[in-house]
């Protein structure tokens, strides 16, 4: 019943930042054009900035454990080859992109850690986790959209180079690319710049949640059902029920087991629909997943969990 609580506590408020959002504006308080400003303001600035923080605040000489890092890239690739595969079933091409992204994207920084923290009283080996999944989610994320984008008219010159152009000046690819930097050269962060890195990068949810929901069509999202359904059952049921008991069979226990289950199992992250609306597709579908499984992850995290326990896994 605790962890059931807890799971609540840390998914509920988010939901509601999103029913927020709607709420402002059905009464007026948030425009279209407002909304529109807003997802593209915690695309450029708070989202990096965030995604640069977790990293580069990790100390590597510590925490790290290649086999560890090695399993959750490798978990990560497989997700996104399912994702893909699963994506090819959807009649409307238009929406394969957003399927693929919100199927194995996380959100390893607003529910796992906290999530990790509440269970042994520190992160963890949630940094090492997000080593080997993050950039990859954000990467993978980029290319995804790019090639799966609604108006491609084909795989040309010109599509492919305008694809690896999106990569190399996407703001997320940049900021990991700082953080790890940053990181591994092991550049102290003096306590101004971290309260200032801290606020800005604070932004990006609450924002970024509020700006979905102004954006949220109900009558689009229930045209988009079924996709929604399908991936939402990958993200949180599916993905864990294949790579979990790899996981366990290799060895992993304890903290590094509930990493794990983070990566594959927590509710897909609100960056998902900010990446999507800026890079040309509808959102709909993303807005959909990112709902579901932000509603449901409360009770599925809380099953595995409990299913974890009674195998003395944790």
């Amino acid at each position: 019943m605790e962890n059931l609580i807890f799971s609540l506590n840390a998914t509920v408020p988010v939901f509601l930042m999103m029913v927020l959002g709607l709420l402002f504006r059905k009464i007026g308080w948030i425009e279209e054009a407002f909304a529109s400003k807003m997802n593209q303001f915690v695309f450029l600035v708070p989202l990096p900035v965030l995604v640069f923080e977790d990293l580069a605040t990790v100390d590597f000489a510590e925490v790290w454990d290649t086999r560890f890092v090695s399993y959750c890239f490798v978990a990560t690739v497989f997700s996104i080859g399912i994702a893909a595969g699963l994506s090819l079933l959807e009649k409307d091409k238009a929406i394969r992109g957003e399927f693929i992204q919100v199927s194995y994207r996380s959100s390893a920084a607003l529910l796992g850690v906290a999530l990790i923290q509440n269970i042994y009283g520190d992160a963890g080996m949630a940094p090492l986790m997000m080593i080997g999944s993050v950039p990859l989610y954000n990467i993978m994320a980029v290319v995804v959209l790019s090639f799966f984008h609604p108006e491609r008219k084909g795989l040309s010159a010109a599509v492919l180079k305008k694809t690896m152009k999106g990569i190399v000046t996407n703001p997320i690819i940049l900021a990991i690319v700082a953080g790890l930097f940053w990181s591994a050269l092991q550049i102290p962060m003096p306590p101004i710049l971290q309260k200032t890195v801290s606020g800005i990068g604070g932004m990006a949810t609450p924002m970024g949640l509020m700006a979905m929901g102004a954006t949220f069509d109900l009558k689009k999202a229930f045209a988009k059902a079924k996709p929604a359904a399908a991936a939402t059952f990958m993200k949180l049921v599916g993905f864990c029920a294949i790579f979990l008991p790899i996981a366990v069979a290799l060895g992993f226990r304890e903290s590094e087991l509930v990493a794990i289950l983070v990566m594959l199992g927590s509710a897909t992250t609100v960056s998902c629909f900010v990446m999507a609306k800026n890079m040309g597709h509808e959102g709909v579908l993303s807005s959909s997943v990112v709902m579901l499984t932000t509603l449901f992850s409360g009770f599925t995290l809380t099953g595995w969990i409990y299913l974890l326990r009674s195998f003395a896994l944790i």
